[in-house]
């Protein structure tokens, strides 16, 4: 059957990804596509990290508990990944990505931008009206689209226009388990009037996600399948125990993590 990201009861979800090919919505319970592929192609563009340490004080674009919840979601379904992931490096959260997606959600578009940037970043995007009690609601159907993903490539879930506008999309979902991509950034606003694809929605939550380094690129698989921690880059430290990665701080996660010097 086809499937478009969520339908809710008391609301409509939209989400859309970057560095995917195709966009998605739940109404009514398939998968719209806008024309145009969004794939990265390899060689195209350099991946360009963002600063994570950066101690300017600054408005946060997100709230605490909503920033932690997303955060953790992700390293929750990167660390679960089947077939096991080898190389999956733990993902943190990046204030000037934040910044950046706050930039964009202020925008208040239903499309993905600013057109600069994304040659870098990899972005999905989720809008929805109604009463909502976690943020996670806005993420989670980015994640559900694993069932219809077959590693290592999305084949049948990448519809592309004008030959194939409709069916399943996996393309939010690759990029949440994009190994390489271990930085995250997010910000949510509302918008009042957002034009949704030739919709007026009066009140609407926006949440905007940027990546870094950007996943989703075409011909390559999303990670290297092996014992967990397997394939870590040079740069990590730390040991695997019981399929776990065990710091030097004693936390354990089935990811690549750095060591704290």
């Amino acid at each position: 059957t086809r499937r478009g990201c969520a339908h809710l009861q008391d609301l409509v979800l939209l989400c859309i990804s970057c560095g995917a090919s195709a966009l998605a919505t739940s109404i009514p319970n398939e998968s719209t596509l806008l024309p145009g592929a969004n794939f990265t192609i390899l060689g195209s563009a350099h991946s360009h990290g963002t600063d994570a340490t950066n101690k300017t004080r600054r408005k946060r674009y997100i709230t605490q508990n909503d920033m932690l919840a997303i955060l953790d979601y992700h390293n929750k379904v990167r660390g679960k990944v089947f077939p096991p992931a080898s190389n999956m490096e733990y993902m943190v959260w990046d204030d000037t990505l934040a910044k950046t997606a706050e930039d964009w959600a202020h925008a208040c578009l239903w499309e993905h931008g600013p057109h600069h940037l994304l040659r870098f970043l990899g972005q999905n995007l989720s809008v929805r009206t109604g009463r909502y009690r976690s943020i996670l609601q806005l993420v989670k159907p980015w994640y559900d689209e694993v069932k219809d993903y077959a590693f290592p490539y999305p084949r049948d879930c990448n519809p592309r226009c004008p030959l194939r506008c409709y069916g399943p999309m996996c393309t939010h979902y690759t990029q949440m388990v994009w190994a390489t991509s271990n930085k995250v950034g997010c910000a949510v606003h509302t918008c009042h009037n957002m034009n949704v694809w030739g919709s007026v929605w009066k009140r609407a939550t926006y949440l905007v996600c940027n990546y870094s380094p950007k996943g989703n690129w075409i011909g390559e698989a999303p990670y290297k399948v092996g014992v967990p921690c397997s394939a870590c880059p040079p740069s990590y430290g730390g040991s695997c125990t019981n399929n776990m990665l065990l710091t030097s701080k004693g936390k354990t996660e089935a990811l690549c993590q750095t060591t704290v010097q």
